[in-house]
């Protein structure tokens, strides 16, 4: 038997990926790793600092020399450089900056290495765009979330909203298929299901259905 496993969950924005992932964390009480805050927190400080989004070397350096921890419980928290940007972190401007950001090598360097740290301590479920495909290939249980453009754009809204936050419906859901096209066309990890990845379209389900399929497949794997 397995003393550690890892779960692998990609798909495109607005699939539920940081949901499901929490309740899968919480269910079976092992650690979550929101691999998309860490790409926010650096898109967030860029922003802060001014700094030209289109100018890599710059964009890369600064992500070398930041710290950037996650902070798992009831409440999970994301520091960057010390300070909770929880919440900053998912303005519309991050959310606009962080696919050109994503798409630098270097900066994808820098997040993938503490990333991969974290899945050798202990039993993870991790999401992003690339987990399955690249940052965890040999997880125990890779998941491809996806659902409609308009179930994605309505998700998206109403976080936004929940947070305080004020756009337009058919601005999100142009932001997002804005940001499905950089992530499906950059040249490092784009967004694609892992050969082996099961893939699972969330439209219409609640989250107790798709955390319920996702622990059945994963008993399939490892002995739980």
């Amino acid at each position: 038997m397995k003393n550690t496993y890892q779960i692998a969950i990609d798909g495109p924005a607005g699939a539920g990926k940081s949901t499901i992932a929490k309740a899968i964390a919480r269910r079976l009480g092992i650690l979550y790793v929101d691999t998309g805050a860490m790409y926010r927190a650096i898109a967030y400080k860029a922003n802060t600092l001014n700094l030209p989004l289109d100018q890599e070397q710059t964009i890369s350096d600064m992500a070398w020399n930041t710290d950037i921890v996650l902070k798992n419980g009831e409440d999970e928290r994301v520091l960057c450089d010390g300070k909770d940007v929880t919440e900053e972190i998912r303005s519309p401007e991050v959310t606009r900056a962080v696919s050109i950001i994503a798409a630098y090598p270097k900066v994808r360097e820098r997040l993938v290495a503490i990333q991969r740290r974290k899945a050798q301590e202990k039993s993870v479920v991790m999401d992003g765009r690339d987990i399955g495909t690249y940052v965890l290939p040999q997880a125990d249980l890779k998941i491809f979330l996806t659902a409609s453009l308009e179930e994605r754009s309505k998700r998206r809204w109403l976080e936004l909203q929940q947070r305080g936050k004020k756009q337009s419906l058919e601005s999100v859901q142009e932001d997002i298929i804005n940001r499905d096209r950089l992530d499906r066309e950059r040249k490092v990890s784009p967004l694609v299901p892992a050969d082996d990845a099961y893939i699972l379209d969330t439209t219409g389900l609640s989250i107790e259905e798709i955390v319920e399929d996702i622990v059945n497949n994963l008993k399939t794997k490892v002995n739980l």
